[in-house]
């Protein structure tokens, strides 16, 4: 899929996503997650829970890039490590990379920023199941 179909795709099939599908090339995604006060935890820093929703949609996206329009691929695992605190006012940004790419499951890795910030803020690891083809 072309980062123009994964727009209409994410657009169609999650209107309630605020992810913004910015980048796609060989095997690789990048979306940005705008982050308002609806986003952050008390202390003034992102929740865990946008960061994992954040990376789950980039790895998802890298996998549908190479598959194309399987809705039905699911997320199996989700592994993250936060590594340091993600400020208000600032969007999450996720790089996320296939690492392999299965007949039944998908493997890769995301690392999230704090955009305009160089050190990342978490990193995580996910397994998607992929259904059979008919």
């Amino acid at each position: 899929m072309t980062l123009e179909d994964l727009r209409k795709f994410f657009a169609a099939e999650f209107p309630q996503s605020t992810v913004v599908l910015e980048a796609l090339d060989a095997g690789t995604v990048r979306v940005r997650q705008p982050v308002d006060a609806r986003h952050l935890r008390p202390g003034g820093t992102v929740s865990g829970p946008v960061l994992m929703a954040t990376a789950d949609s980039a790895m998802y996206a890298a996998l549908l890039a190479e598959l194309g329009p399987v809705a039905l691929a699911v997320t199996t695992s989700l592994h993250i490590d936060f590594l340091r605190k993600p400020p208000a006012g600032r969007d999450i940004v996720a790089d996320a990379r296939l690492l392999k790419l299965g007949k039944r499951l998908a493997v890769g890795e995301v690392t999230l920023y704090s955009a305009g910030v160089a050190d990342s803020v978490a990193r995580a690891s996910l397994t998607y199941s992929i259904p059979p083809r008919r």
